[in-house]
């Protein structure tokens, strides 16, 4: 007997079923309301809607929300005087400052803007602030992340019919779609979809009576940074970068970009002139410039993390990335890398025995105990799946408080453990209590305005500033004068300390 028999609707019905489907996916195109095109979407207004609506707490929990409600009010101000004037006005946007010093804005399906403070402190004016957000609210009125969902939906076609028959598949589809769609959402939506949102968003600057040519300093300021991090991809051993997609298919004096400008400017209301460069830099004075307090700090090559009360130290030279869930730290060119997170401890066990229920990893090479400033912890070699394939992976797990906190340290090269493994020992080993003094190294830097005197220079600020990296480069960068470019007596830049 078939097993298809026992799961299997009769195969007339799964034939007109089919059918059912197919004219759902042919018949799936609605009006744009941005553009007045005609375009394939799969997806209501309310689905969409609701989405952005679902996806919304999986972006704060990846991010992080930035605490500092007066930004967040002034943002949404912005955003909400550009909405009004957008094609989808009726929609309900809520715009949000991500704790995030990645320098990044993008959006969700139904109305859901999100900006991090790390663009944030690289922008100088409210109308670049404005245009910014003008861009990200187009993708919402053009429909692209709708768009794109429709076209992950019919991709799956055949996925989706076997999903009617399996409930499990329908709720694992519906969990994984903020996975399969967040890279386009967050890193860009393509040329065609990201020109769309230029031209789109330049008219809604417009219309809301800022000046469209912050356009073309949002570009000089994103084109800064891509040739600075270009030049730092080469010092440090990695790729470069690439920004999501927000103005990033223009070159620095594109052609194109000016029209767009040009037809936005025909568009404007007779008062089209905000600017409000003092606003808006008085707006962001004391924001987190880097590393925030509640994801730890980096100092060098030390960390120190005031809420959870740790700090450790990773191998000189290592290249130290701080991310919400985890700390993950790389030798030159990645060839090692130490992946650090904490878990809650939910049960009176040794840490040898959560290494083996809570990692599920049932055997270990060389293991032993730990006891690391007077914490106990325990540590060994198994052997694992990485991102470089199969590998022997030191595992280490060291308690503090109600916490685990676990060490996953590998190499990219097969076989290579043994020539890492005294620096990845030498980083669990120095896992300790933050001493209070220490405390001072857990704060966060923050962003200061003042009015540039006669004699002021970026490497006299930088001297000042606890920049971790680059500090001159940064303040350059930071007041849209990158690489060579030095403070102009009475301007107000910014500093950081």
């Amino acid at each position: 007997m078939s097993l298809c028999l026992t799961i299997c609707p009769p195969p007339y019905y799964r034939v007109l079923l089919i059918v059912l489907l197919l004219i759902s996916v042919t018949s799936g195109c609605a009006v744009n309301p941005a553009t007045g095109a005609r375009d394939f979407v799969l997806m209501s207004e309310d689905a969409e809607i609701k989405l952005g609506r679902e996806s919304h707490q999986q972006v704060i929990n990846q991010f992080g929300l930035y605490d500092a409600p007066a930004l967040q009010a002034y943002v949404q101000s912005v955003g909400e005087k550009l909405a009004l004037n957008s094609h989808r006005s009726d929609l309900v946007y809520r715009f949000t400052v991500l704790d995030s010093d990645q320098v990044n804005a993008f959006a969700l399906p139904g109305g859901y803007i999100y900006i991090t403070r790390g663009i944030m402190a690289y922008l100088n004016s409210e109308a670049e602030l404005a245009a910014v957000l003008g861009h990200e609210i187009a993708h919402v009125t053009a429909r692209h992340g709708v768009q794109q969902a429709s076209q992950q939906q019919a991709t799956g076609f055949g996925y989706l019919i076997g999903s009617i028959f399996v409930p499990e598949l329908r709720t694992s589809s519906g969990q994984n779609l903020f996975n399969i769609l967040g890279t386009a959402w967050i890193r860009g939506y393509g040329r065609e979809h990201e020109l769309e949102a230029d031209s789109l968003g330049a008219e809604y600057i417009a219309r809301s009576g800022y000046a469209p040519a912050a356009i073309i300093e949002v570009i000089g300021v994103l084109k800064d940074q891509e040739t600075f991090d270009k030049d730092l991809a080469k010092i440090e051993g990695r790729e470069p970068r690439a920004y999501h997609g927000l103005f990033a298919t223009h070159p620095r004096n594109d052609t194109r970009l000016q029209e767009v400008v040009g037809k936005a400017n025909a568009l404007a209301r007779a008062d089209t002139s905000l600017v409000n460069r003092d606003e808006y830099l008085s707006k962001i004075e004391g924001m987190t410039f880097g590393d925030s307090e509640a994801q730890g700090i980096r100092r060098d090559s030390s960390f120190y993390h005031a809420s959870l009360g740790f700090a450790l130290d990773f191998p000189k030279g290592w290249k130290v990335d701080n991310q919400p869930q985890s700390i993950i730290a790389q030798a030159h060119q990645g060839a090692a890398v130490i992946q650090l997170a904490a878990e809650d401890i939910n049960k009176r066990i040794d840490a040898n025995e959560f290494i083996k229920t809570r990692l599920k990893v049932k055997s270990l090479k060389q293991g032993r105990a730990l006891s690391s400033h007077g914490l106990d912890g325990y540590t060994g070699i198994t052997r694992g799946n990485t991102p470089f394939g199969q590998r022997d992976i030191r595992i280490s797990v060291i308690y503090l408080g109600d916490k685990a906190y676990t060490f996953f340290a590998t190499t990219k090269q097969a076989g290579a453990i043994d020539t890492f493994d005294v620096a990845f020992l030498t980083t669990v080993e120095s896992f300790h209590r933050l001493s209070d003094e220490e405390r001072p190294l857990a704060k966060a830097l923050s962003i200061q305005i003042i009015t540039a005197k006669e004699g002021d220079t970026y490497a006299g600020f930088a001297r000042q500033a606890r920049i971790p990296n680059y500090a001159e480069s940064q303040l350059r960068l930071m007041n849209d004068q990158y690489p060579q470019g030095e403070p102009v007596p009475g301007q107000r830049i910014k500093i950081v300390k």
